[in-house]
Parts: C-alpha cells; structure tokens; sequence
C-alpha cells in the first residue's frame, strides 16, 4: 500500500522520462512508487495513505550540499558572529557590543570575519586589544577557517611566545620588529590555541549538532557531504543523535588524510570505509594540496603580492600523489582541497593520471584556474566541487578584496568558473562549506545563477560571464552532486530514496532574486518529515 502521496503544482524530477504533466509523487517504505499527473497517482492511495497536497509548490529531488562540516563547525561558530562585518570600525563595533554579551565568560570568542575588513591594516589582534585589552584572552577564527587571531593572553596561554613560518606557509606571524601579531596560518597552528580554549560538553554538542542538522533540512538540504572527521567523537555524537531517533540529514563523512597521517593511519582509513550508521558513513578521505588565498598557503605558480604562495601543503608534493594512487588501488575515493592554480593543476594532472576504475575522485574549490586546467578535469572524468558564495560573497568586482589583491587582477578575473567547468563537460557538484558560508542551498544556487551577492542590493557582479543557468544550479545540488560520489541518486524516479523538497516556487522557472526568497515547505527523507512549514 502507498504510505504518502506528495501533491504539487508541478514535479522538477530532473529524470527525462517523468511526464511533463507530473504533479504528485507517491511513496512506499521510503521509496518513491510512482511520479506522475495527480490522475493517475491519486487512484493508488489506500485508505491509510497520507495525502500531502500544497497548491501552487514544486516538487523537487532532496538537495545535497556536497561540502560541509558540521560537525567540526560546533567548534568554530562560538561567540560573535563576524560574518556581517565588511570595514575596521564595522569590526571595532561589533567587538565592543560582543564584549558586552560575553561579560560572563572569562574567554572572548568570534568567528567568520572577511581579512578585507582591516583594509588594508596587518592582520593581528589590534583591535581586540583596543576593545578587550591584552590580558583577556580573546579568540577569532576567520572566515575561511584555515587561520585565526588571538589575543596576547591567548598566545601566552597556548605558549606560543615567537614569531614561526613553517615550510608549508603556516605558523604564527610577526611584524617588522619580531613581535607576534596574533595572526595564526593553518590548522597545526591554530590547534595550539585551540585545545587551551574552554572545551564544550558532549550532551551541548549532541543537542547543537542536533539543531544544526534540523535547521539545515528547514532549507531543503537532505544530505551533506562532510569534508573531515577531526573531531575525536564525531562517530559518538552521531550514533548518540540515531539512538533517540533519526538524522534530519544524511551524511557521507570523508577524513582527512594529510602528510603526518603514518602508513597505519591509511591503513585504519581504509579498513573505516563503509562504517557508519542508518543515515551516516564513512566514505572517501579529504587531503588538503594547499591552504587559502587570504593567508598566503595557496600553492601559486608565481608569487602573490606579499610574496607568498610557493608552496604546497606537502613536501614533496608526490607525496600527496603515491597516497592518493594508493587510496585508489584500494578503491577509495578521494576529495582534494586545492585553491591555488599550481596546486589545482598539480591534484588534476595526478588524478587524470590514474588508470580507469570507477572510483570517483574530486577537487575541492577550484578558485583560480587555467584554460587547460579545465580542459583536463572535463575530458579526464575529475569530479569538480565548488561553492559560489565564497566568490559573491568575499570578492569584489573592483578588486580591492583581500583575495583578489593577493592575486592580481589576471588570476583574479579567473574566479570560480563554475560555467567553464561545466561546459568543459565535468560534473559539478555545489555546496556551501559551511561554516566558511551559510549552507542556504537557495542563496548559493542564486547566487551561482546572478553572480552577485544578491542579499545585497546593488552588489556588483564577479564574472557575470560564469553564471550557471538555473538547471545547471539545480544539478549542482542534485544529481551533479550525486555523480561527483557515483551515486545515480538526484532524481525523483520510482525505486529511488524518497528525499525530496516541497518548495513554495519553480526553481527552474524563478529568477535568482525570486529563488533567493524561497521558502521550503516540506523536506522528506526516506518518505519521513524533517521539516514541515
């Protein structure tokens, strides 16, 4: 018997088969029976079936952001939010009213703040100073998560007491005279601050992450790829959430795997693929070929205006190449971080190099990209993963953002080329790498369409040239982003999931300011409610 039919104005299957006249999807045990005109699916209810009707909505595949954390986000979203903040007195302002809300804490936090802000100042805990003074310690972690600002007190606490530049780019930065400035570069330096930083408790984290996941299915999304496993409890955590119920999302989590990871390691990532729980696994690793643009880690083929960016997160970089040919042998798929157009071209020329088999592999960002860079991911089957809002909401049209005056304006007018790539024929999976940006789909599909921040009146665009079209948007987050891992998944058909998304207007037939305002009104995994307007 049909445990739910689904009633529409109209069905997006994105499967070529499904009648142009397809208004209702029905569902048995989580999976879609039929999809179709209303005529023909309303006569299969029985007299249990639930009807689902909502007059003038579309009906559309579940959305999949294809690169998340949300779990290593618990750590990072602590405190003041930052990610409004564009100007160094918008920053000032906003530590002195955060000051006021954290009078209780003995550490100040802030997350998600844009370099552009200190226009044009040395990155450093100046204006925590002002706000806070030196002796309260004091932490933020800027908006791409791979650097962070802490305070003197913070600094001495975590015992950092020089200035250090490692190999790879990260360390601690100093100014002229060989002072800290609190500017911390990549992951093993920010960590050193980070685990003297008060710690939350396991049940506050069971009941964020819970929430973050309902509110992450509130807009649509039905499953997330998720870019790491650092959090030691991660699995824990997951399994807590599953034994009092359900995940309102699923997630496919990939580990890092970065140039410490010992021959053992690889070995226990390998024997982990596949564990998980009814809505979670592990699936694939992440590596990292580089860091960002903003601190000087992306790996460039010629320096940036500070000189910087000759590197490459390892040393050698074949390294990173014999690892990923033996996650491939293994039949492991990878995912690889790479923002700098030597290290994008590096990871491609690796991955084309393969030999056939099946296992998919993708690079992560693409930022700043070359003519037969593109030319190769496209024709070589590379799965490419990007995230439009990271270029409509941090890059300017004028060039005067922190990452397009690293570059340069030649690289710089390479910026996300989401339509190249497609066209190249690649597929392209989109997503938010929250909490890098918000995980919207809506927002980012318009955006990817306008390519503008379209939250903000009269923003300019970056490479209108690059806009997708609004299928092209919709694959991103369906069935693109199903392909980039070889699933078949995105589509309403029948023997599919039923994850789907009851939305309040056509998303192939809204404009990205329309789409910008959509409102879900239903989120079904497995034929259940995870949200409900």
């Amino acid at each position: 018997m049909v445990d739910t039919i689904v009633v529409g104005a109209r069905v997006r299957s994105l499967a070529p088969e499904t009648d142009e006249a397809a208004d209702a999807v029905a569902i048995t045990a989580g999976r879609i029976t039929a999809v179709g005109p209303r005529a023909e699916i309303l006569p299969l209810a029985g007299p249990d079936t639930e009807l689902i009707t909502h007059p003038g909505a579309t009906i559309v595949p579940g959305l999949v952001d294809a690169h998340s954390h949300p779990v290593y986000s618990l750590g990072i979203v602590r405190g003041l939010s930052l990610t409004g903040v564009h100007t160094y007195a918008e920053l000032v302002a906003a530590l002195e009213a955060g000051r006021d809300q954290q009078s209780d804490q003995e550490w100040f936090l802030a997350w998600g703040l844009d370099p552009t802000a200190f226009e044009g100042r040395p990155i450093g805990n100046a204006a925590l100073h002002e706000v806070l003074g030196p002796d309260r310690p004091a932490y933020i972690k800027m908006f791409d998560a791979h650097s962070g600002i802490a305070s003197a007190s913070a600094l001495a606490r975590a015992g950092i007491d020089a200035p250090v530049t490692h190999a790879d780019g990260s360390g601690a930065a100093g100014d002229a005279d060989g002072n800290l400035t609190g500017h911390l570069i990549e992951f093993p330096t920010m960590e050193i601050v980070e685990k003297v930083m008060p710690a939350l408790g396991f049940d506050d984290r069971v009941a964020q992450l819970r929430g973050l996941l309902s509110d992450m299915a509130a807009v649509g999304i039905t499953a997330a790829h998720v870019m790491d496993l650092q959090d030691a409890d991660a699995l824990d955590l997951l399994a807590a959430i599953e034994a009092d119920g359900e995940l309102p999302v699923r997630l496919r989590i990939s580990p890092w795997v970065t140039p410490e990871t010992t021959d053992a390691e690889v070995a226990a990532l390998v024997a982990m693929q596949g564990r998980g729980g009814r809505r979670y696994r592990v699936e694939g690793v992440k590596f990292f070929i580089d860091g960002t643009v903003e601190g000087g880690t992306a790996w460039l083929s010629r320096p940036d205006s500070e000189g910087e960016g000759l590197s490459s997160a390892w040393a050698p970089a074949e390294a990173y190449a014999e690892r990923v040919r033996h996650f491939h042998r293994e039949g492991v798929p990878t995912a690889t971080h790479a923002i700098g157009e030597r290290g994008i071209r590096f990871v491609a020329e690796t991955l084309a190099a393969l030999p056939p088999s099946g296992v998919p592999h993708r690079i992560e960002h693409i930022e700043s990209v070359e003519d037969d860079v593109i030319a190769l991911i496209g024709r070589s089957g590379i799965m490419a993963s990007m995230q439009p809002t990271h270029c409509t909401h941090h890059v300017r049209a004028d060039g005067t953002d922190d990452w397009s005056r690293r570059l340069g304006s030649e690289r710089a007018g390479r910026a996300w080329r989401t339509a190249d790539v497609r066209r190249s024929g690649a597929t392209l999976a989109l997503g938010s790498d929250w909490p890098v940006a918000a995980f919207d789909p809506w927002e980012i599909m318009a955006d990817a369409q306008g390519r503008r921040h379209l939250a903000v009146p009269g923003s300019e665009a970056v490479g209108p040239e690059q806009a997708l079209t609004a299928i092209e948007a919709l694959q991103g987050y369906t069935t693109h982003a199903h392909r980039s891992v070889a699933s078949d998944g995105g589509r309403l058909v029948p023997g599919a999931a039923a994850d789907l998304v009851v939305v309040d207007r056509d998303p192939l037939g809204a404009s990205p300011e329309e789409l910008l305002g959509t409102r879900v009104l239903l989120t079904l995994v497995d034929g259940v409610p995870t949200h409900r307007a």
